[in-house]
């Protein structure tokens, strides 16, 4: 007999499927790519007129580092840079701080101030590439230092182009790397997208992430279910702070995962379009096509990547690259196949990137709009998707908004549980890992890692007290006193934030002067 199969949300997946499965029919249902409810892409052309962004995650050790890296990664020919960020940075901490001591550069990039911010984008034209800072609790800080350093070059905040993720939410339901409470936090991202609108309109002020909740364990439809919750409470956060919908939805951008099951990821993209599109026309009214159309960044499954034979990532790396495209990503990161050991040396991200450049060059990918359109098990699995996350997203609603539910638990919860389900199913040879719990060897091949030098922490802190040394320390006292005032009002906070940053203010201190005002966050561990 053959063994049923289920997706990763929990639906049954059928042997054969036909048109019974898709009731309603198709044509008139699913439109046409590029208009509403954008089922089939949000671009009429979609890739056949040009590909998707390419784009690398990367940023370790110094600032000098990691421009090397860059500099590297935009000869093999990627389109976009993606900065990562030390730990210390992500909180808001300097690099001499006791508090980050173990942690400075490991992860990411250390940024402590405007001349990291230098040193990180030196001999890179910002007005000529597209730039995703994977930053949230401190966005706005360093979104900041990098309009600085392009003001210095002569670029108008006008001309900039990229992303911060800026998705406080999710750091309370996944990863943990906030700083301050919910509601200050969502004023700080409501003074972001106002500040951006004046002073850097082509910039996306939040990149609306799923990511981290599904590499924490979520499925599909709880990845999509929470992600989208929270868009909706950024929504009206800005709208509470007096913007007009059509103002700032446009800029908003979603970041989703790509998991090997590349069926259910398909419609999983297919179905979070659909309902972001009638959300934003039919609940939030508005008018702008810009405003119904759900843009994403895609990163592969960092989580599905394993220690064991690491050079098997590269297959899955490959087909979940492919299920990204598929399902209509506007830009995408491909890991490297060496990134469940450690940083990903210079080879493993070349070899990363030449992964998208296969399926956008030596593939048919790019010759037609959604190739997945009509099938019956995509088309039936995005209408199961949509349903329950839908029916998710009410559960999330029935607490009175998303940060309600999260000062509840209740996505934490939920996620764990779908967490736990799949550690028991591998454990137990359920669920298939190749080269883990089967089709193992027995005895890897030695692999040399990139390690990052322990100098670096003290080289940062040497770095910081010649910057502090150096400055005019009244000038930079005034101006976070100013930051403190609008802080406790109800002023932008990122204009005096951009003075004590020209004035050489550390990140450290910018977050530590709000910390003051707003406190710090502390989760409550009942759940």
């Amino acid at each position: 007999m053959t063994e049923r199969r289920s997706s990763e949300s929990g639906f049954p997946i059928k042997a054969v499927y036909d048109a019974t499965d898709v009731p309603g029919g198709l044509p008139e249902r699913l439109g046409a790519p590029g208009e509403f409810p954008y089922t089939r892409g949000v671009y009429p052309t979609m890739y056949t007129s040009r590909p998707w962004t390419m784009r690398q995650y990367a940023g370790f050790g110094t600032a000098t580092e990691s421009n090397a890296r860059y500099h590297q990664l935009l000869r093999a020919g990627t389109a976009g840079l993606s900065v990562a960020f030390d730990l210390p940075t992500q909180m808001g901490y300097d690099s001499d701080d006791p508090i980050a001591h173990g942690e400075v550069g490991k992860v990411g990039v250390a940024i402590d101030s405007i001349e990291d911010m230098r040193l990180l984008f030196d001999g890179i034209p910002l007005d000529q590439v597209s730039t995703s800072m994977t930053i949230n609790a401190p966005g706005s800080v360093l979104l900041l230092l990098y309009q600085l350093v392009a003001e210095e070059a002569g670029i108008a905040g006008t001309a900039l182009k990229g992303t911060i993720q800026n998705d406080i939410l999710k750091e309370y339901i996944a990863r943990g790397t906030y700083i301050f409470p919910p509601k200050p936090s969502l004023r700080l991202v409501a003074d972001t997208f106002a500040y951006c609108r004046a002073e850097v309109p082509r910039w996306n002020t939040i990149s609306i992430s799923g990511y981290h909740m599904a590499e924490a364990g979520a499925t599909p439809v709880q990845e999509i279910a929470f992600t989208l919750a929270n868009g909706i409470q950024y929504v009206r956060a800005a709208l509470d702070a007096g913007l007009a919908v059509d103002d700032f939805a446009p800029r908003l951008s979603f970041f989703f995962v790509a998991r090997t099951t590349l069926l259910e990821e398909v419609a999983k993209f297919r179905a979070a379009r659909r309902i972001w599109a009638r959300l934003m026309r039919d609940e939030f009214g508005a008018t702008d096509p810009k405003s119904w159309m759900l843009r994403f960044h895609t990163q592969t499954a960092g989580v599905q990547l394993t220690a064991q034979q690491p050079e098997v990532n590269l297959v899955r790396v490959a087909v979940q690259g492919l299920g990204a495209v598929l399902g209509g990503t506007q830009s995408l990161h491909t890991n490297s196949f060496d990134e469940a050991i450690a940083l990903p040396t210079e080879k493993a991200a070349r070899l990363a990137l030449r992964t998208q450049q296969v399926l956008a060059h030596e593939t048919d990918l790019t010759a037609t709009v959604d190739p997945f359109a009509g099938s019956y098990v995509v088309e039936a699995m995005t209408d199961e998707i949509e349903a329950a996350a839908t029916a998710l997203m009410d559960r999330v609603a029935g607490y009175g908004s998303a940060v309600e539910a999260i000062e509840a638990g209740f996505q934490k919860r939920e996620i764990e549980t779908s967490a736990y389900r799949i550690a028991q199913q591998i454990d137990a040879g359920e669920r298939v890992v190749v080269g883990l719990n089967r089709f193992a060897v027995d005895e890897e091949e030695p692999y040399e890692p990139l390690r990052v030098d322990p100098a670096i922490e003290a080289a940062q802190a040497e770095r910081l007290a010649k910057l502090r040394a150096g400055r005019d320390a009244g000038a930079v006292e005034r101006a976070l006193t100013d930051l403190r005032t609008a802080a406790g009002g109800s002023s932008n906070v990122l204009y005096p934030m951009k003075d004590a940053l020209r004035a050489r203010a550390t990140v450290g201190e910018v977050c530590g002067t709000l910390r003051e005002v707003w406190g710090a966050y502390r989760p409550n561990d009942a759940f």
